[in-house]
């Protein structure tokens, strides 16, 4: 594999799966990532060997969302996030079903990702965080995926708060579908796969057409722009400098200032 591959796709008993080999950026959505993520997952729905598609990832991170490295200094126009909508459509729309296994932790544009799954399966060790406010940022590209999946109060308390939330929090919260001991994530992955992959493809095809046809259409415009104005917006630069200068953004109180409750 060439140093320009993130991605890792294999093919076996009908299940296309699709790697995020990224480790060292914890499989941030680079420019990288986003290409052959789109490119892998549209050639596994249109080829016909591949019954159903899983969302996999190497190294202890899921996905950390979109690359800051990339979103610092650019203007509104040229942000990344205005690339994701194809992504998510692609894997809300697909006539297959798609799969994502986290594994370990799953940040922001990561979070996004696995909600436009049909299935998430989790181990019990990972964690989750809807971590743009605290970046000055707005998850609002992945609101559109996130929120038919979620119980609305779940994903208002933790959008709003930014905290990261474990994989029994994510079940009961509707983000996730199946969580398993570490130990037993492949097993319980293994069997959800036999399952799915026991159904007709046409007859998968069109009821998974008939339940996204009962939620809402996926709309991104206004939301894209909302989402690229605070990447390239003062709060979301500054939000980004100080993620990756490791240091508390200017709006954070300080640690000796004394908050309410306490």
């Amino acid at each position: 594999m060439t140093s320009d591959r993130v991605l890792q796709v294999s093919l076996s008993r009908g299940v296309a799966t699709l790697t995020l080999d990224s480790p060292a950026n914890r499989n941030a959505l680079s420019r990288a990532m986003r290409a052959q993520l789109q490119e892998a997952l549209a050639d596994a729905l249109a080829d016909d060997a591949a019954r159903v598609v899983v969302l996999d990832h190497t190294g202890r991170v899921f996905c950390s969302g979109m690359d800051l490295s990339e979103a610092a200094g650019g203007p509104s126009e040229s942000q990344g996030v205005r690339e994701f909508p194809e992504l998510l459509e692609l894997l809300w729309s697909a006539p297959k079903p798609v799969v994502a296994v986290v594994r370990g932790p799953a940040r922001a544009g990561g979070v996004g990702l696995l909600a436009a799954c049909d299935v998430v399966v989790a181990a019990s060790s990972a964690t989750f965080g809807f971590s743009e406010v605290r970046l000055g940022l707005v998850p609002a590209v992945i609101s559109a995926v996130v929120l038919p999946r979620m119980t609305t109060h779940v994903a208002h308390r933790l959008m709003l708060s930014g905290e990261v939330f474990d994989a029994a929090t994510a079940a009961a919260g509707g983000l996730v579908d199946l969580v398993a001991d570490d130990d037993d994530l492949d097993v319980v992955l293994a069997g959800q796969l036999t399952a799915l992959t026991a159904g007709a493809p046409a007859a998968l095809a069109e009821t998974k057409r008939l339940l996204r046809a009962r939620q809402p259409g996926l709309s991104f415009e206004p939301l894209l722009d909302l989402s690229a104005r605070f990447f390239a917006g003062e709060e979301g630069q500054e939000g980004i400098a100080a993620f990756r200068e490791k240091r508390p953004a200017r709006w954070v109180p300080a640690a000796d200032d004394p908050i309410p409750g306490r």
